[in-house]
């Protein structure tokens, strides 16, 4: 019995890896976890997503451990915490609509480049970090 559960469970195996199944569930592909649709992003000659060569004054800012934090604060305590707000500049950057340094300032120019961005979602525009503008940028 056992002998024929090991058999069926080989062919079970081998039939799902070569239908293509294999990028599926019962499957983990680790090169997706480092790939992106985003255009912009910053990739390797492979296509995989990498840190960049520069290091911001954001990169060593005090942050919380888990990212799930970031959903219970109100947009107004975040754009007092540099390392969101930088994270919020470099994903306006690579959409194009902030051009200025990665300093986690939240300024006229990120207002600006929020407000562009806003306009170009048709949502209202204000300016300001919402819950719209952080969800469109795929931000805690």
């Amino acid at each position: 019995m056992n002998r024929v559960f090991f058999v069926i469970l080989l062919v079970l195996s081998f039939c799902l890896s070569r239908s293509g199944f294999a990028d599926g569930p019962l499957f983990f592909d680790d090169d997706a976890l480092f790939r992106t649709t985003d255009p912009l992003a910053d990739r390797d000659e492979d296509g995989l997503l990498h840190q960049g060569p520069v290091l911001n004054r954001t990169d060593f800012a005090p942050r919380h451990e888990h990212r799930f934090m970031y959903y219970f604060e109100s947009g107004e305590t975040l754009i007092a915490d540099p390392a969101y707000v930088g994270a919020l500049q470099s994903a306006l950057r690579r959409r194009g609509y902030y051009c200025g340094a990665i300093d986690g300032v939240f300024s006229s120019e990120v207002m600006a480049a929020i407000a562009r961005m806003q306009k170009n979602y048709t949502l209202p525009v204000t300016g300001t970090l919402t819950v719209a503008v952080r969800r469109a940028l795929h931000l805690p």
